[in-house]
């Protein structure tokens, strides 16, 4: 190890070197960061991204700090395995998001000029369909979490003009899909699970479009009406065993009782 290392003032340059240092160490040395291949880092990183985005929403900047440096490591990681095979290094890496990011911006690193936000979303994924993507949506991962991956389908259909125009339209198609789903639960018919479970899903798809409207990231506050729930939740079983009750024998008049109090917090 190079006693410079330990040295913690350095420029960006000198401090994106430091960790491509730090990593060719690693690699070369440590049993557990030799093994790694991109594969077995893959769900470390999911967790590590996770982990950034609960920060985030808990507006924990020192957490956020610490988050980005794991990810940061972990970006780093996966070009330095991909040099020992000559796929790719990171300089490839950097280089090449670089000309994207200028190629997708004609507006600042060339002559075309837009109005605002939406024009710009739209030019992009006009853009991305010269580069030979076939469809606007082949930009959205297969593997994103259902409800983020339907805002992505949505940004992505409204950056061709694939749209409602107005949001009382939008709230219609809601009430819309509302209506079709407490169909499905008529006392005079079984219920169709299948048929069910689809008018849910259409519902879902329509608030989540709703919230894009009135500008509310619904993956965002859904994970914000979870941490609420897990605090009112916890308040009530703490307050349970102050009090030497078990939930389970508990009626849910009792429990309600701890959980308003936990609402007034």
């Amino acid at each position: 190890m190079l006693d410079d290392r330990k040295i913690t003032t350095y420029n960006p340059q000198e401090a994106f070197q430091r960790l491509l240092t730090i990593m060719d160490d690693l690699r070369a040395g440590c049993p557990w960061d030799m093994k790694q291949t991109h594969e077995s880092l893959r769900h470390l990183t999911i967790e590590e991204v996770y982990e950034l985005a609960d920060a985030i929403l808990d507006k924990d900047m020192e957490e956020v700090k610490k988050e980005l440096g794991d990810i940061m490591l972990h970006l780093v990681f996966y070009a330095k395995i991909a040099s020992e095979t000559n796929d790719f290094t990171i300089t490839d890496v950097l280089n090449g998001i670089c000309d994207k990011i200028i190629s997708r911006h004609p507006h600042i690193y060339g002559d075309v000029t837009v109005k605002d936000e939406e024009e710009v979303k739209r030019n992009w994924e006009q853009l991305k369909l010269k580069e030979g993507n076939k469809s606007v949506l082949e930009g959205v991962p297969v593997s994103l979490p259902a409800l983020v991956k339907a805002s992505r389908i949505q940004e992505k259909a409204r950056g061709v003009g694939f749209d409602w125009e107005e949001k009382h339209q939008v709230w219609e198609k809601v009430e819309e899909e509302m209506a079709e789903f407490r169909a499905e639960f008529n006392e005079d018919k079984p219920i169709d699970k299948e048929k069910a479970e689809a008018e849910f899903g259409d519902l879902l798809f329509s608030l989540i479009n709703y919230a894009r409207f009135l500008d509310i990231n619904a993956e965002d506050a859904l994970e914000k009406t979870n941490k609420k729930f897990i605090k009112r939740f916890q308040y009530l079983e703490s307050k349970a065993k102050e009090n030497g009750q078990n939930l389970k024998d508990m009626t849910l008049a009792e429990m309600d009782v701890y959980w308003n109090e936990a609402k007034k917090l």
